[in-house]
């Protein structure tokens, strides 16, 4: 098989789960994902002769540093929107959202939005992504057993951070744990 069908066959095989990925990431920015996809399948065009047997892991690293690209994009446009005072609060449009706008879990996502990037993003490859160990130690660069630690003390700060949010979300839900006990 030639280089240009390896890529084509993990193009196939990988786009709807890069895409995923992306948009998982992008959370609310549903137009960029495309293109940030796009970006990911270029980067593999182009490296199409360091494709590994099992593309997805190293697909899910290219795109994780596409991401960051566009993260880092974001904050210098931001940033000069800021500069330039052309920005929502500036012109007195403010949002304010009702209760209902929560989504069930969403203290899931908070905790886990507390977390280091590094550690919500091991989080994700093996919650979201459904990868094992070895193919997250692809997808972050690194080897087995730093990927093995690092998902240990990501579940563990993860783990601290619901067990401090705990006391908030029961006065959310209008639960307590003296009236469960009930």
């Amino acid at each position: 098989m030639s280089n240009d069908e390896i890529f084509a066959a993990a193009y196939r095989e990988h786009y709807w789960a890069v895409s995923r990925y992306v948009a998982r990431r992008l959370d609310g920015r549903a137009g960029e994902v495309e293109e940030v996809v796009a970006e990911v399948f270029t980067v593999a065009w182009r490296r199409r002769a360091d494709l590994p047997s099992s593309p997805l892991p190293w697909l899910y690293g290219v795109a994780r540093n596409c991401l960051a690209n566009t993260v880092r994009g974001h904050g210098r446009r931001r940033r000069l929107v800021d500069r330039l005072g052309n920005d929502d609060t500036a012109h007195g449009r403010h949002i304010a959202q009702g209760p209902e706008t929560e989504t069930p879990g969403a203290w899931v996502h908070d905790a886990l939005a507390r977390l280091s990037a590094s550690d919500q993003e091991v989080l994700r490859l093996t919650a979201w992504e459904e990868l094992g160990i070895d193919e997250v130690a692809v997808a972050l660069g690194c080897g087995r057993r730093a990927a093995t630690m690092r998902l240990h003390r990501a579940r563990r700060r993860l783990r601290a951070e619901i067990d401090r949010m705990r006391p908030a979300v029961a006065a959310d839900t209008g639960h307590s744990r003296e009236g469960e006990r009930r």
